[in-house]
């Protein structure tokens, strides 16, 4: 097809100038072209402006496997439809459904085929009628597919184009430098119609990592990315996307043609006809994290994975220091670009998001207490041979059992709305993993089962079961599910919650973590207060700077506030807003 817009020819003759330089470019800019828009009417002869308009304060998102809730009976995909219409339908408007494609291990990471819904759990007619109510994100596993999958197969048999489609190296090659998130060895031998051959696998010796140094990789992944598109995704998260291109001798990890990739996928999102939201999940330290913006010309959004461990570690050591240090240090999204703000995934509580955050011994403590309350602790090797905490595998609910010094306690709840509440507050997307909304405990079961660490916090809810505790409005998970519902009913009510409304951080010393939020038309703030202690705070009032004249509430209560006074109170684990609109 031909190009519209010289603007489009000119920005992906650069980056593909950069990524693969010994291609034709031309012959090359047509080919993706074609693989991401087969129909020209999809395409726009403009990019879409990069103001704020992907998002609102409306917006947040429930992160969930296919088959969360299950019965026995029903496709998993239609119990989740239900889900989500009877409990979030008008709260949470956004679903991120994990890998629903075919997979062999990994709980569905290691894809066999990236075109075909998992017939476990439905097929895409299940998918389109969840898109037509909820914004649909979906997992690009861009990194490997599993050992399983027709790819792998051909490569086996030397079969084209998939014989050049895996990342190869040799035993005696230098990988020294190269980043893992793992402790299992890079290479795996494996007997190819072209002889041995030891290919690449990051994650684990069933996902073979894919070598983008052919393009007929990444045309491919354009191709599944439009098919999604055309099956009601609108965000597209790029899974491990870091460690995408090797090149040996390097850390294998943030390789500039990795971000090329991405500000080629950006673009492509950004002239499609209907909008599409890339964001990338990298599980590294917050500077590495923050490139992945670009020059607002790479992901909209990226995972704010440094908030998870230092949020958890706030509550349990009472002490909101090290949170506020790191937000204080925290540019603003740049425009047209947003943080995805999240407590817990389905991978546990990464830590690498905290290192040069806290210290060993802080580290430390923290992972003694996840391990008190019934947690497991995932490592990674590296260089040296040695090994290093990646993850902390528990339930965010069942981390909040108590503190690192007073051990478990009865405000499990309390803290864990704090927790939340907190993460609802912050410049950006909220997002909820489906364990948390619940109030998951660990499932140390389904550890047991699987041999798999992160299984404590994947638990498969008995969707029958699951109804009888939701309409008990005394259980736990009713409490929990229904307190949440509440407070992100009021987020979305306040525009000073916009994902790119202004934000500063408060100085109210260690004991309560606060942000002030305004809108961006200017004509409302919100005092956004947490206390992050097991005790009672008591703060001045003339700290916040109400001004005097002016009415103020508590929006998570109600309650007018009265400027004059001179103190405020917080009970343990209190959040407070304070607005100068009801």
């Amino acid at each position: 097809m031909q190009i519209v817009s010289s603007q489009l020819r000119a920005r992906l003759d650069a980056l593909l100038v950069q990524i693969y330089p010994d291609h034709d470019t031309d012959a090359l800019r047509t080919q993706i072209t074609d693989a991401f828009w087969p129909d020209p009417s999809e395409q726009r002869n403009r990019a879409r402006a990069p103001g704020q308009t992907l998002w609102s304060e409306k917006d947040s998102v429930v992160i969930t496997y296919g088959n969360s809730v299950q019965d026995g009976k029903h496709k998993p995909l239609d119990l989740l439809h239900d889900f989500l219409q009877r409990y979030l339908m008008g709260t949470i408007n956004g679903v991120h459904i994990l890998p629903f494609f075919p997979f062999t291990s990994d709980d569905g990471f290691a894809v066999t085929d990236y075109r075909t819904v998992n017939s476990t759990l439905g097929d895409w007619e299940d998918i389109e009628r969840i898109a037509i109510e909820f914004r649909l994100m979906s997992d690009l596993v861009l990194n490997h597919v599993s050992s399983l999958s027709h790819w792998f197969t051909d490569y086996l048999q030397g079969h084209a184009p998939y014989d050049q489609f895996f990342a190869e190296a040799l035993p005696s090659d230098d990988l020294s430098d190269v980043v893992r998130p793992r402790t299992s060895p890079l290479l795996r031998e494996v007997d190819t119609a072209n002889g041995t051959k030891h290919v690449w696998c990051t994650f684990s010796h069933d996902q073979v990592d894919l070598d983008f140094h052919n393009p007929e990789v990444l045309l491919e992944f354009l191709r599944i990315m439009r098919l999604h598109i055309n099956h009601g995704v609108q965000i597209i998260r790029l899974d491990a996307v870091a460690f995408i291109w090797k090149t040996l001798g390097t850390s294998c990890v943030h390789l500039p043609e990795t971000h090329a990739i991405v500000r080629l996928m950006r673009l492509l999102c950004d002239y499609n006809a209907d909008p599409v939201v890339l964001i990338t999940e990298t599980n590294v330290p917050n500077a590495e994290n923050l490139s992945y913006f670009g020059n607002r010309n790479e992901a909209h959004m990226i995972y704010n994975f440094s908030l998870p461990p230092l949020l958890l570690h706030a509550l349990m050591s009472g002490s909101a220091l090290h949170l506020n240090q790191w937000l204080m240090r925290m540019p603003p999204a740049q425009h047209g670009c947003a943080y995805l703000n999240f407590s817990a995934s389905h991978d546990g509580i990464g830590v690498r998001g905290a290192e040069g955050l806290l210290s060993g011994d802080e580290l430390g403590d923290m992972i003694g207490a996840v391990k008190e309350f019934g947690g497991l602790i995932s490592m990674r090797a590296l260089a040296d041979g040695s090994e290093k905490p990646y993850e902390m595998n528990i339930t965010f609910f069942d981390a909040c059992k108590g503190t690192i010094l007073g051990g478990q306690d009865d405000l499990q709840f309390e803290r864990f709305l704090c927790s939340q509440t907190i993460v609802m507050a912050l410049e950006g997307v909220p997002a909820f993993y489906i364990h948390s909304l619940l109030g998951t405990p660990n499932d140390h079961d389904g550890v047991a089962k699987t041999d798999v660490k992160r299984a404590i916090n994947r638990h498969r809810w008995d969707y029958p079961a699951l109804r009888a505790q939701l309409d008990d409005p005394a259980s736990i998970h009713a409490r929990v599910l229904d307190a949440l519902k509440s407070r992100i009913a009021i987020r979305t009510a306040h525009k000073p919650f916009n994902p790119n409304a202004t934000q500063f951080t408060m100085q109210l010393g260690e004991e309560i973590f606060g942000l002030w939020r305004q809108s961006r038309e200017r004509d409302q703030s919100i005092f956004a207060m947490h206390n992050v202690t097991d005790r009672p705070v008591t703060i001045p009032l003339q700290s916040i700077n109400l001004i005097e004249g002016e009415e103020w509430w508590d929006i998570l209560t109600g309650a007018r506030i009265d400027p004059a006074k001179r103190d405020l109170t917080f009970a343990p684990y209190q959040c407070r807003w304070l607005s100068n609109r009801p």
